[in-house]
């Protein structure tokens, strides 16, 4: 009996000190992807708004109070706005600046009471990324103003675990949907009145659309775009921005995934990656949506690397298709970095004025151009390949996994196989645990039994 009290003795120490440090880490990381816009508001009056058309359908990307997944967000905003056919607009409750996962921040161009003054009525679409749920107060506009426009004349389109938010709106009671392959088990049992798909990169269901993770996204989107404006739109928006693959559009079954024991390197990253890489991505005029998503969604989002926005001045930078960025900080006041992202395919050109003021800056980080030979490429692509250089393989393989990403044939992934820092810390804190336990067990436990034999013995 004494020895298995031992036993317990032992693994309680182990878990108190491994479990207590990693979920330290895991928290002050997820804290870090999801952390807002903590800095002076820059004068915003340069904000530009896309002009209104009266004649075309709106589409509204929500943004949350205090966090928005940021290819959720990104991603469908720029493929609507690819199409020229519609108003694509970026709403929120308010107009204050709205923090993207990763740390990228926005302008909402409207916020949900202009929006509706402007309209008259409910936007065609309401596109509806994943938005943590963390604060009922903040948090509540949005889902009564998704039930206010949820009318059978609206599209809803949720992307991945927006299909979270969209559950908790009551709408999808009695229909079937898909989310992200990592939290529809949780889901299943939180909303038990949907009927969740494991297999499908979209489910359509009147006049909702959800879909599962964040890439298929795309798929999901592509499909409302063939439905409203003909699948020849479609298709010339998946080829426009390379999309791996169209046959999803048509057919959206897919082999589920799982979770298996190789995931375990994403909670290990986010748990004891302690020294983390600190990564720059230069934000300049015209930069592409997508571009963007592929450096926050893959890097910072490994739980490996903090990323950190850029830009040349202290004033909002507009994107290719009309969104207005903030960043945390600028050319002349930015912390020391390992390297500067800078991505797109035309970016030397197009952010030569930025990329100048960078190197005239004296500052000795490396500049990454990741799209630099990726013309025809999916801008996630050459992401992945560059976090398994910086990284490991397994963590790159996870990203994409977590993704949803399939077209994993066509990524050349080079460098370690595993991450020594991720596994090793665990090891040594079990190890250093181990030892503390043993200290104190020889030198208190063991020695007062002992104490309690010697007395006995002296009488």
């Amino acid at each position: 009996m004494k020895t298995v009290l031992r036993i317990i003795f032992y693994f309680i120490a182990v878990v108190v000190v491994v479990g207590g440090a990693g979920t330290i880490g895991f928290v002050h990381t997820m804290n870090e992807v999801m952390s807002g816009y903590d800095k002076a508001t820059p004068a915003l009056t340069n904000v530009q708004v896309p002009k209104y058309d009266a004649n075309k359908p709106t589409v509204a990307v929500l943004l949350a109070n205090e966090s928005t997944e940021v290819f959720d967000f990104l991603v469908p905003y720029e493929m609507f706005a690819m199409t020229k056919a519609y108003n694509v607009y970026g709403v929120a409750p308010d107009r204050e600046i709205k923090s993207l996962t990763g740390g990228l921040d926005v302008v909402p161009h409207y916020s949900f009471d202009e929006m509706d003054a402007m309209l008259g009525k409910s936007p065609d679409i309401i596109v509806i990324p994943f938005m943590p749920m963390l604060d009922e107060k903040k948090y509540a506009p949005v889902r009564e103003w998704i039930r206010k426009h949820s009318g059978d004349k609206t599209t809803l389109l949720s992307i991945c675990n927006g299909a979270e938010n969209l559950a908790d709106t009551g709408l999808l009671n009695g229909k079937s949907a898909a989310t992200h392959w990592g939290d529809i088990d949780r889901l299943m049992k939180q909303y038990p009145e949907v009927q969740w798909v494991k297999n499908q990169r979209y489910v359509p269901q009147g006049h909702i659309v959800s879909s599962a993770g964040l890439t298929s996204g795309i798929d999901a989107t592509l499909y409302v775009i063939s439905q409203q404006l003909g699948e020849g739109v479609a298709k010339k928006v998946a080829e426009e921005m390379n999309a791996p693959s169209y046959d999803y559009v048509k057919n959206p079954q897919m082999q589920p995934f799982t979770a298996r024991l190789s995931d375990i390197t994403y909670i290990l990253n986010n748990a004891y990656q302690w020294s983390k890489v600190k990564a720059g991505v230069l934000l300049y005029n015209g930069v592409d949506e997508l571009d963007l998503s592929a450096a926050f969604d893959t890097y910072a989002a490994s739980g490996t690397t903090t990323t950190l926005t850029v830009s040349s001045g202290n004033e909002p930078v507009v994107t290719k298709h009309g969104l207005n960025l903030v960043a945390r900080y600028q050319i002349n006041n930015v912390p020391k970095l390992a390297k500067m992202i800078v991505v797109g395919t035309d970016a030397e050109s197009t952010a030569a004025k930025e990329i100048n003021q960078w190197n005239d800056s004296g500052n000795s980080s490396q500049l990454l151009f990741l799209h630099r030979e990726a013309a025809g490429r999916f801008a996630m692509g050459p992401a992945f390949e560059d976090l398994a250089r910086q990284e490991d393989i397994l963590t790159a393989r996870f990203a994409a996994k977590r993704l949803e990403y399939r077209a994993t044939d066509h990524l050349k992934l080079e460098g370690s196989s595993f991450s020594f820092e991720a596994f090793g810390i665990p090891v040594l804190l079990t190890v250093l645990s181990l030892l503390a336990a043993f200290f104190v067990d020889r030198r208190f436990i063991h020695r007062k039994k002992g104490s309690s034999i010697d007395r006995s013995d002296s009488r």
